[in-house]
């Protein structure tokens, strides 16, 4: 597998570009994972003997494009992984959707419940069995003919939660078929890209804003950004 963009890379962090279709961590499938190429890819370039260490910070949908985290020590992984609980990592996201929202900003709370079997989550009764609450903020950024595009900013960690609560709010993701898009995408993704992060450096205090290039395909293209 061709190594991601690399966004940021010192020696506690790596912070990658993830294409749509990447796998982050293994599953069923038994695909090479993004944890394996860039494993392979820090060993060869630091000429490192023996296993390398690479920690998990955050996931992202295999559909789903853009920044992912990564902790190249133990110390920046314990740091990191406390900072996600405390929601200390902010994450931008921008999506392509078909319907416009009726408002140009907006909140969406929902509780969401997952179920398993389908890998899908539902919006629910806050009561329900399983149900938890989810959070997001949207700003229409764009329009074309045809969809349009918002920045979310993610305030919950949720699974799915993004592609569920814009379903429910009645604006599905472009190319998301699992949550109500009519048509896919032609290359499988979902138009839901993370395009933005900013936190505090696990080990130097040093502040970071790290922005992820849009994917080469033509649908991030069709708005006139100013």
């Amino acid at each position: 597998m061709q190594v991601p963009e690399i966004l940021y890379e010192d020696n506690h962090l790596l912070v990658v570009n993830k294409r749509a279709g990447e796998l982050v961590q293994g599953d069923r499938s038994g695909d090479v994972t993004l944890i394996d190429t860039l494993k392979a890819y820090i060993k060869e370039k630091y000429n490192k003997p023996g296993e390398v260490f690479l920690g998990l910070v955050h996931r992202l949908d295999r559909p789903v494009s853009g920044a992912v985290i990564f902790a190249r020590t133990s110390k920046a992984l314990t740091r990191l992984t406390g900072m996600v609980k405390e929601r200390e990592i902010e994450k931008i996201y921008w999506a392509i959707v078909g319907n416009r929202p009726a408002d140009s900003e907006g909140r969406l709370v929902h509780f969401l419940v997952k179920n398993e079997k389908q890998n899908k989550s539902y919006p629910s009764g806050e009561k329900t069995p399983g149900a938890k609450r989810a959070e997001l903020g949207y700003t229409l950024l764009a329009s074309s003919k045809s969809f349009h595009l918002l920045e979310v900013n993610l305030h919950t960690g949720r699974h799915h939660q993004i592609r569920a609560q814009l379903a429910a709010a009645g604006f599905p993701i472009r190319g998301d078929l699992k949550y109500g898009s009519p048509r896919s995408n032609p290359d499988g993704s979902i138009s839901l890209h993370a395009r933005k992060l900013k936190f505090t450096h696990p080990v130097s205090g040093k502040q970071l804003q790290i922005l992820a290039p849009l994917p080469a395909a033509p649908e991030w293209h069709y708005f006139e950004l100013h």
